[in-house]
C-alpha cells in the first residue's frame, strides 16, 4: 500500500489547521498554483467577489490587501499598519483593510494582533453570526483579539 499521498494530505491538513500559510500550496482546477495567502483569502472571504489581483505573496481586493504575516510571534507593533487602515493577523495572514464597508468572513479562528490606525475616533466593529456586535475598537488602538467567532466586520 502506498502511504505517501495520504501522508502528504495529513501534513497539509495539519499545517492548515495550525494556521500555517508558509508551506500551503494547491492548484486550481485549471492547474494554476495558488499560495497559502490565496488559500486563506479563498477560505475566509468566500462570499466576496474575486480579488482584483493576486501574486505569490499578495492578494488585493477593492479595500483590502492580504499578505503573509511577519515570521515568528507577531505583535500589534509588527503589523506596519498605514494611517487610515485597520490591520490584523488571522491564520498567519495579514489583513489590511482600508475601505469602509462590511466584510463577511468565514473560518476566523484563534487569537491575533490588530492595529486600528484609522483616523482618531473611527470605530471598527466585529460581529457575531447573528449580526450582533461582538466587540469594537476605537482608533487609535492596538492589541490582541480573539477571532472566533467573528463572522463579519466593518472597519469604520
Amino acid at each position: 500500500m502506498n502511504i505517501a499521498k495520504p501522508a502528504a494530505l495529513l501534513v497539509a491538513a495539519t499545517a492548515l489547521l495550525a494556521g500555517s500559510t508558509v508551506a500551503a500550496t494547491a492548484a486550481t482546477p485549471d492547474g494554476v498554483r495558488v499560495t497559502g495567502v490565496q488559500q486563506v483569502a479563498d477560505q475566509v472571504l468566500a462570499g466576496h467577489p474575486k480579488p482584483l489581483s493576486a501574486t505569490s505573496d499578495k492578494v488585493r481586493y477593492d479595500g483590502l490587501t492580504l499578505t503573509e504575516a511577519p515570521k515568528g510571534k507577531v505583535t500589534a507593533k509588527d503589523l506596519d499598519c498605514a494611517y487610515g487602515h485597520l490591520c490584523m493577523v488571522v491564520k498567519g495572514t495579514k489583513f489590511d483593510f482600508y475601505k469602509c464597508q462590511t466584510w463577511t468572513v468565514n473560518n476566523w479562528t484563534g487569537d491575533g494582533p490588530f492595529t486600528n490606525n484609522q483616523t482618531p475616533g473611527t470605530v471598527a466593529s466585529f460581529y457575531n453570526q447573528d449580526g450582533s456586535t461582538r466587540w469594537t475598537s476605537t482608533a487609535y488602538e492596538a492589541g490582541t483579539a480573539t477571532w472566533d467567532p467573528i463572522y463579519s466586520l466593518r472597519p469604520c
